[in-house]
């Protein structure tokens, strides 16, 4: 039986007293590759900055295991965000600085580790997302797809517990998403890796998504949460069934 690895409840999100997202009560689970999805402008990007520590709830809570994250000591919250990684939509790399001094700037920040040691990690990570021998390749020399994956190889330096995804498959091809969503579950499989992605791209959602939330913009809450095959086959919500099939069920209602 899977546990929670991470528990949100009661969270209300606003900036002042612009309400972005109120009462959401949902849990990911250990192993899950959860998505965060909804239309646009529902508060998707808000959440996960909520999730991993960059923006504080105006009610609510937010834990990791048992631990309550806003409530912890700033050394308790260190050694929460240590144990996540996170991918930008950018990828977030350095220009100046190749693949490898990209992917060693947090070993060198967070551990004790010499040079070679250091080095070799940094040649498993390019490995495991599929980038082995391009140590010395700046960022500017490699195609937006493996861009994805050499950010995703700094997230992962220092093997965490769980990955962010900030809309993974943007400016990406059909083809090199569907590569990054075979190795996000391959990820997941072989690491244990809890996963956390924001998307809108249904190709995605329905590929990888193991459990789910559904937010929405209109009512400022969420609609539902759980597995999004589940959703698109028994929710009876009409915001969510037009969301999972693009609007095509009402056009086939309208024929």
């Amino acid at each position: 039986m899977n546990t929670p690895h991470i528990t949100v409840t009661n969270l209300t999100m606003a900036y002042g007293d612009f309400l972005i997202q109120r009462d959401l009560n949902f849990t990911i689970d250990h192993g899950d590759i959860f998505i965060i999805m909804g239309g646009s402008g529902c508060g998707k990007s808000t959440l996960l900055r909520h999730l991993i520590g960059l923006q504080r709830p105006a009610q609510g809570d937010v834990f990791y295991d048992q631990q309550d994250f806003w409530h912890a000591s700033d050394e308790e919250r260190v050694r929460i965000i240590r144990r996540i990684g996170v991918l930008y939509q950018s990828g977030a790399l350095f220009s100046s600085l190749t693949l490898a001094e990209n992917i060693a700037l947090p070993l060198g920040e967070f551990t004790h580790m010499n040079g070679r040691e250091i080095g070799d990690i940094v040649s498993y990570k390019l490995a495991l997302v599929g980038l082995a021998g391009f140590e010395d390749y700046y960022p500017s020399e490699i195609s937006g797809g493996m861009q994805k994956r050499a950010g995703l190889a700094r997230a992962m330096a220092l093997d965490p517990e769980i990955l962010f995804f900030d809309e993974p498959s943007a400016g990406l091809d059909p083809v090199s998403a569907r590569l990054l969503d075979d190795l996000i579950v391959s990820l997941r499989d072989t690491l244990g890796t809890t996963i956390v992605v924001v998307t809108h791209e249904l190709a995605s959602i329905f590929a990888i998504g193991t459990n789910s939330v559904f937010l929405d913009p209109d009512t400022k809450t969420m609609l539902a949460t759980g597995s999004p095959k589940k959703l698109l086959a028994e929710s009876s919500d009409a915001k969510i069934i037009q969301f999972l099939t693009r609007g095509e069920s009402n056009a086939n209602k309208s024929a």
